[in-house]
């Protein structure tokens, strides 16, 4: 082998340094370089529901206090369907890494042939085998820089899973702090329709009694009618959220219904949340990750376009052995090898290679603007999720006063007209009042964890455990070579 490396090499006149520098080869194209952009010092919108310190992402929705939450969003990490998809994609991605890494090593085929032969009479037979070698010297790296963009698109498959996940989780908090704010409010509303029923009651013995009006029996039904016809609504929505929920997790809409039904509290988050810095999202955010990768493979494809315009060298080799019977091939047998380069110019392509690198500059510029986008977008979520969390926060402290007045207004309402001393219209306007502020509050609490689940993922928290891509979804069995069975029409 090294004997006939070195006859080829003294016949084609190379020397060991220009050897040296063939195998080894250079790259045509630009180098990747991870973009460097200006971001803001800190946010806008901090205050001291937000701290600036180091942002908490491990594990973030456990700080809502909810174990069957917590449950909900192991099981949707291990069933869900888009993270099935995206593990798939993970696994495309790994093998076509692999298949482009292939082109850098050479490649050997063996062949073998037997034929029975005429000639002159005489009939023989004739076996044959040999090998047959070749290895393109990448001389101006078109291998070297599809395989580098072969492996940023490996790494823009895995962000894209940890996309996914953090979309995933969000969505799996998010509807099941719904269904518990439907829940609530679904008690709250039949308890109010409740306390209105006895009021109505109340006011029908008075009629009858001569105190009160057939019009103040009419307005505390009706009232109460009022409050009972939130509850279809109410039930629908949460039945849709609790379906959502189940799809979630890979299941069926209404596999969780049973489940879910034995109530829980609207969940509650802790105080404060820390926010970290907005260079933080850079490395935190996984869809800015995906975008910068995806901006590093765009630009890895120009030196492989670009590469295609320079010439192309291969080397080549074959060995031959050939014999009348089979026994004889390693020995009693005729032997033929050939070794040499082939050199490969394009001259006149009509400007398409020319083109193709173009496209490819295009397309990087493409992905780079996605990737400005991506950090934009992010910075945007993070800003909006911390004004609308303190906002919210704000609201809720309102809220909880008003309600309180609204009780003790009701209260009061109702000993006065007991004793005489005031309006029907009164009763039915606090109630009316009191229901509605306790609506409003079970529905701020329900957009407190909301807020705090849209900054969470606004700030890159996701899934922060082992995902196995490695697993197909689908595993074939007898697949070797057998005979076809053709379909039945």
């Amino acid at each position: 082998m090294v004997s006939g490396f070195s006859s080829f090499r003294r016949a084609a006149g190379i020397s060991v340094p220009l050897l040296g520098l063939l195998l080894a080869g250079c790259a045509v194209g630009p180098d990747y370089m991870v973009p460097r952009l200006a971001l803001p010092a800190s946010w806008s919108s901090s205050a001291a529901e937000t701290p600036a310190r180091p942002v908490e992402l491990a594990r973030w929705w456990e700080r809502l206090g909810d174990k069957e939450l917590n449950a909900l969003v192991e099981e949707a990490v291990a069933g869900n369907l888009d993270v099935a998809a995206a593990k798939a994609k993970i696994r495309a991605a790994r093998a076509t890494e692999r298949q482009t890494n292939a082109a850098l090593a050479p490649s050997a085929d063996a062949s073998s042939s037997a034929s029975r032969l005429k000639s002159q009479g005489e009939v023989r037979n004739q076996f044959k085998g040999g090998f047959d070698a070749s290895w393109e010297l990448d001389l101006f790296g078109a291998n070297a820089r599809s395989s580098e963009a072969a492996s940023y698109g490996r790494q823009a498959a895995d962000e894209d899973l940890n996309s996914v996940l953090l979309t995933l989780i969000g969505d799996v908090a998010s509807n099941y702090v719904a269904a518990r704010g439907y829940q609530a409010r679904m008690a709250l509303a039949r308890q109010s329709a409740a306390s209105q029923r006895e009021t109505a009651g109340l006011t029908r013995k008075k009629f009858e009694a001569g105190s009160a009006s057939a019009v103040d029996v009419s307005n505390a039904e009706g009232q109460a009618a009022s409050t009972e016809a939130k509850l279809p609504d109410l039930q629908t929505a949460y039945s849709e959220a609790v379906h959502r929920l189940a799809v979630l997790t890979g299941r069926a809409p209404a596999d969780l219904d049973a489940r879910m039904k034995r109530g829980g509290a609207i969940p509650r988050p802790r105080q404060p949340v820390p926010t970290g810095l907005p260079a933080d999202l850079l490395s935190n955010r996984p869809d800015i990750r995906k975008a910068e990768r995806e901006y590093a493979q765009a630009t890895a494809k120009i030196g492989a376009a670009a590469a295609a315009r320079y010439p192309s060298v291969s080397l080549s080799g074959a060995i031959a052995t050939t014999a009348t019977s089979v026994g004889d091939l390693g020995k009693s047998s005729s032997i033929s090898w050939s070794l040499g380069p082939s050199l490969s110019v394009p001259i006149f392509n009509a400007g398409k290679l020319a083109a193709a690198q173009e496209a490819a500059e295009a397309t990087r510029d493409q992905y780079f603007v996605a990737y400005k986008a991506a950090v934009l977008k992010a910075l945007e979520d993070v800003e909006n999720a911390i004004v609308a969390f303190r906002q919210e926060r704000i609201k809720n402290s309102r809220l909880t006063a008003a309600t309180q007045a609204y009780r003790r207004a009701s209260e009061l309402a109702q000993s006065l007209y007991q004793s005489g001393s005031s309006s029907f219209l009164d009763v039915l306007d606090a109630e009316r009042s009191l229901y509605s502020a306790e609506d409003s509050l079970l529905t701020s609490r329900v957009a407190i964890a909301d807020n705090y689940i849209a900054l969470n993922k606004a700030l890159g928290g996701g899934w922060n455990g082992t995902v196995d891509a490695s697993k197909p979804e689908v595993v074939d069995t007898n697949t070797g070579p057998r005979l076809r069975r053709v379909a039945a029409n």
